[in-house]
């Protein structure tokens, strides 16, 4: 192989790096691929992260150890996440999104890459201390959100169904109150989806009271699993007292007026 020169490396690193978050790389790694030496990566390394501080890109940590290396975090300051958040509000504000029974179209900006990629990685940037183990989440429109909070933590994401498919083998069946309380629903999740021990956040679409993120609670004390956290995209304000403490949203809806088809959404406080 010839010669590899610094700005050819620190592009293959760069890209490597981001498209991989959370994954921890050896410096061997990298002097194999390159053909250089230890002190040179470092060196590598260092230019990277400066340049990646310089333009708030996230955090490349050096982890110690025997098992130590570099990794990449797309972690989202304070003043960058409320300026995505606050995006979001704006088109969840505009008119015509309310449904009939207080509900909020939200499938085609569900359905936008790079915004529920900036979402995942706000997300994210919450969570990375909690080192969570996967990414838990209801079918089907918590899907794209919780994906891309998967991908900025590097973990992988687990779906859970409203009923046992054939195709995922046994599985483990619970009974939750909706949100509203008014009936009692189903949620199911294989036995081959997770493990004991380990760490699961919770990440959901849309939140009212409560009852489903409460329900994958408890779903997750059927697999002895402990939960890291429950982050949603957007909650309404009312009711104030949810059926689960500790519940952290990016937006809430401040009011909703169904008649004209409109709501007043902003950032959650804990953003501003």
């Amino acid at each position: 192989m010839d010669r590899v020169k610094r700005n050819e490396r620190l592009a293959v690193m760069m890209r490597i790096l981001t498209e991989s978050p959370n994954r921890i790389f050896t410096l061997g790694v990298f002097c194999e691929m390159f053909g250089a030496a230890k002190s040179t990566m470092s060196e590598d390394i260092d230019i990277l992260r400066k340049v990646i501080d310089q333009f708030s890109m996230g955090q490349l940590e050096t982890v110690t150890g025997a098992a130590g290396g570099v990794r990449y975090r797309p972690f989202v300051p304070q003043e960058k996440a409320y300026q995505y958040v606050k995006q979001l509000a704006d088109l969840l504000s505009s008119p015509g999104r309310v449904l009939p029974g207080g509900f909020i179209y939200m499938a085609d900006i569900l359905a936008m890459p790079d915004l529920m990629q900036n979402m995942g990685m706000v997300i994210a940037s919450q969570y990375y201390k909690s080192e969570p183990d996967f990414v838990l989440t209801m079918e089907t429109k918590g899907i794209p959100v919780a994906l891309m909070t998967a991908k900025a933590l590097g973990v992988p994401m687990v779906i859970v169904r409203r009923d046992s498919k054939v195709y995922e083998g046994p599985a483990v069946n619970i009974n939750y109150l909706s949100g509203s309380g008014a009936r009692v629903e189903t949620m199911s999740l294989s036995k081959r989806a997770v493990s004991e021990g380990q760490r699961a956040l919770i990440v959901d679409d849309f939140m009212r009271a409560g009852g489903t993120a409460r329900g994958m609670v408890d779903m997750m004390k059927e697999f002895s699993v402990t939960v890291a956290g429950v982050c949603v995209l957007v909650a309404t304000k009312t009711p104030e007292r949810k059926r689960l403490d500790g519940i952290r949203s990016l937006l809430v809806v401040e009011s909703m007026d169904e008649l004209n088809g409109s709501a007043q959404i902003a950032p959650a406080n804990w953003l501003q």
